[in-house]
């Protein structure tokens, strides 16, 4: 530890008796020493603004989004775009019983959580994004889809699901649903809360409605998984949206909007703003880029999610 004679100084100014030539035995000296060390150090472990900033707020894309649905090259491509993590999906679902899930087979899931840490990536959550056009309300099956999703998680370390309930199990225009929805979720809050996993909702519905829905369903392991997009295509405030819904409620977010341009130029969505709220909230973890693709891009996935991650890091990230 290197103290300079302007340390020295300020402290024989504060601890005249340390400095002055009056006698001090051994064990005080070794203790003053010893405590301007640990305080020392304790100033230089404090991240930085912009570390802490990074730890609170990560940034990930969906694999099947970048069109690598269930790949292992999905992880390469994310740290490409330069991106904390993958949303890694269950596999495509069509008139199965269950999900084709390719990391049901240990040697799979292996290769995937490998290939992570390799990289140095995080994975974000799984996403059972077959429900965005199959009914969770009707398929007879639904238990074991959830029961599967859960066993992923739990052998791959995840915490959290991704659950949209679709354009067939959407309340607004469906409210006929709704009792065997909440049934079916508060099932599947049995089933994620024994396993100390969190499944993540993503609804049709505005704040106020989706909080009536989730005390309905009364499980503390079903949370909303918002979605930027909800409140911007329904005309709503979406700072208002994600105030009235919470903190504790809000489990991941899709920081995203429909297609057309990219984040950083889309002029109904003021993401300081939005960062400005969730600090005051004091939530922190996943934000997860969807869609948000520019229309002058096409399908040009880097070019794409690299604009919109760097923004977020950029803005969430200070980066």
């Amino acid at each position: 530890m290197h103290f300079s004679v302007s340390d020295t100084q300020g402290s024989a100014a504060r601890n005249p008796g340390l400095y002055s030539g009056a006698p001090l035995g051994h064990t005080e000296t070794r203790r003053h020493f010893l405590a301007a060390s640990l305080t020392a150090l304790a100033a230089a472990a404090l991240p930085s603004p912009a570390a802490e900033a990074a730890l609170r707020y990560r940034i990930a894309v969906c694999d099947w989004m970048i069109l690598k649905r269930q790949k292992l090259g999905a992880f390469q491509l994310t740290k490409d775009i330069g991106a904390d993590g993958l949303e890694v999906d269950m596999g495509s679902l069509g008139e199965r019983e269950t999900f084709e899930n390719e990391l049901a087979k240990p040697e799979v899931r292996e290769q995937f959580l490998a290939k992570a840490r390799e990289l140095g990536l995080g994975i974000s959550s799984l996403a059972m994004s077959g429900f965005y056009a199959q009914s969770f309300a009707e398929r007879p099956t639904v238990p074991r889809m959830v029961q599967d999703t859960v066993d992923t998680m739990l052998a791959m370390g995840v915490k959290v699901a991704f659950l949209p309930l679709g354009v067939r199990g959407d309340l607004v225009k469906h409210p006929e649903l709704r009792p065997a929805i909440v049934a079916r979720l508060r099932a599947a809050g049995a089933q994620a809360a024994k396993a100390g996993v969190v499944i993540g909702v993503e609804t049709a519905l505005a704040a106020k409605d989706e909080v009536k829905l989730l005390e309905d369903i009364g499980s503390p392991a079903i949370r909303s998984y918002f979605n930027f997009a909800n409140a911007l295509q329904n005309g709503r405030d979406l700072l208002a949206e994600l105030r009235t819904l919470g903190k504790d409620r809000i489990c991941q977010i899709h920081c995203t909007d429909e297609d057309g341009v990219w984040l950083e130029e889309n002029k109904r969505l003021d993401l300081p703003a939005v960062k400005r709220v969730l600090d005051d909230m004091g939530w922190r973890g996943w934000l997860v880029i969807e869609r948000s693709r520019s229309a002058k891009n096409g399908r040009d996935v880097k070019g794409n999610f690299g604009a919109n991650t760097r923004y977020l890091k950029k803005v969430f990230q200070g980066a």
